[in-house]
């Protein structure tokens, strides 16, 4: 079991930053991938970026690519998303997400345990 709580949402002007955090409970935290997700209102949720067990791999989604970095602190138990150059169409509630998988793993059903969700708005 894997139990995650997100922190650092709020509310940011367009252009600003955002750094997002992820602390999990329990032993295992490194034998899991990371990832956060996204979902705007009236949305379906969305992959943002992904993380490997080790942190040497990482994915992003195209429309974050050279914004948003994930990062991971495994003696920290905790996964970091750092957001620069926010946009408006950032706007919505993100969820990290843990996967058991080692292949780039993209859809919601490869993430066994999320967490609750922080707000991000962004204005224009």
């Amino acid at each position: 079991q894997v139990q995650l709580v997100e922190s650092g949402g709020g509310l940011v002007q367009a252009g600003g930053s955002l750094r997002l955090s992820c602390a999990a409970s329990g032993r295992t935290f490194s034998s899991y991938a990371m990832g956060w997700f996204r979902q705007a209102p009236g949305k379906e949720r969305e992959f943002v970026a992904r993380i490997s067990r080790s942190g040497g791999i990482t994915y992003y989604a195209d429309p974050v690519k050279g914004r948003f970095t994930i990062s991971r602190d495994n003696a920290k138990n905790t996964v970091y998303l750092q957001m620069n150059s926010l946009k408006p169409e950032d706007t919505a509630v993100y969820y990290c997400a843990a996967s058991p998988y080692t292949r780039v793993a993209v859809g919601s059903d490869d993430y066994d345990y999320w967490g609750q969700g922080t707000q991000v708005t962004v204005s224009s």
